[in-house]
């Protein structure tokens, strides 16, 4: 009977991969446009675009990869997790410009919210973004003068 009023759901055919550099970045992109409990397809676009450019990959590859992160970032470790892989894997001047391109995400529907913006400045922490360059990042990443 309880079969039949709550059926099981299907097991995800394969499991996540182990999240490293590629996979910790597409998952703190999507956490990033999902902070507002919204994922627009400006949004998506623009992730597609930074994981083009990125890593170098075709657009088709670009979206399966995001697909996969998105599925990562449901049912993934925190943001300290997916930020400590990033910081073992590259130098702080890449990561300020992972920064910039999160940014770029969160100004991509046109809206900067509060909630994307208190995630992103929670991520930029993890990353080990210091405060000063966390402006300047803002600023490049918005084209408004730090501080503003």
């Amino acid at each position: 009977m309880f079969e039949r009023l709550f059926p099981r759901r299907p097991r995800d055919q394969k499991p996540l991969p182990e999240p490293d550099a590629q996979l910790a970045l597409g998952a703190l992109l999507v956490r990033v446009a999902l902070a507002d409990r919204s994922y627009t397809v400006e949004e998506v676009s623009q992730i597609d675009r930074i994981l083009q450019a990125t890593f170098g990959l075709k657009p088709l590859e670009a979206a399966k990869l995001r697909a996969t992160c998105e599925a990562l970032e449901r049912h993934a470790p925190g943001t300290d997790e997916f930020a400590r892989i990033l910081r073992q894997e590259i130098g702080y001047d890449d990561r300020r410009l992972l920064a910039v391109a999160m940014w770029k995400v969160v100004m991509a529907d046109g809206r900067r919210k509060t909630s994307e913006v208190l995630s992103l400045h929670e991520i930029e922490a993890a990353l080990g973004i210091t405060d000063t360059d966390s402006a300047t990042i803002q600023a490049e990443a918005t084209g408004a003068a730090p501080g503003h």
